[in-house]
């Protein structure tokens, strides 16, 4: 994995890796794993599960492919900093998870970084009210000074080549 890492951060690529089997948390791995993305800058997507297993239920039944039960890791390895947050349905259980998110995603952007806040929900259809939830959740703090409220009107769809 190192090799292919360091290959690919060679090219002028905004670059992120998603880790989900559970050695990667382990604090000898995932030490290891977060000083090479720091070196290459590469981001580490930082998953967020807590909704949808801290919860009464399991918003998941019937999903073909459920989401793993990973412990949160919230260092940023690189300028950019990536959260895929799995919501739960029901906004009572991601309630706590977003506001905590929304400070501190206004902290990393107050320190100049790239962040991507990714809303994800095993109910798809929920998906973009908890992200524009979220956004007035980050939108109503103080300091956050988001760079699309900026945007010129119909601003140009970027490619991926």
């Amino acid at each position: 994995m190192t090799e292919f890492l360091t290959a690919c951060s060679q090219f002028d690529l905004a670059l992120a890796l998603e880790v989900r089997h559970l050695d990667w948390f382990k604090n000898d791995l995932g030490d290891r794993l977060n000083a090479l993305l720091k070196k290459l800058n590469i981001a580490r997507v930082l998953l967020d599960t807590r909704p949808i297993y801290n919860c009464p239920d399991d918003p998941q039944i019937g999903s073909p492919r459920k989401k793993p039960q990973v412990p949160l890791q919230e260092t940023i390895t690189g300028d950019t900093a990536f959260v895929r947050f799995i919501s739960h349905p029901d906004r009572q259980y991601n309630q706590i998870y977003l506001e905590q998110w929304a400070v501190k995603l206004n902290y990393w952007f107050s320190q100049g970084k790239i962040v991507y806040f990714f809303v994800h929900c095993p109910q798809e259809a929920r998906s973009p009210d908890t992200a524009k939830y979220f956004y007035s959740l980050f939108n109503n703090l103080d300091s956050a000074i988001l760079p699309w409220n900026n945007l010129e009107p119909n601003p140009t769809q970027l490619n991926l080549f």
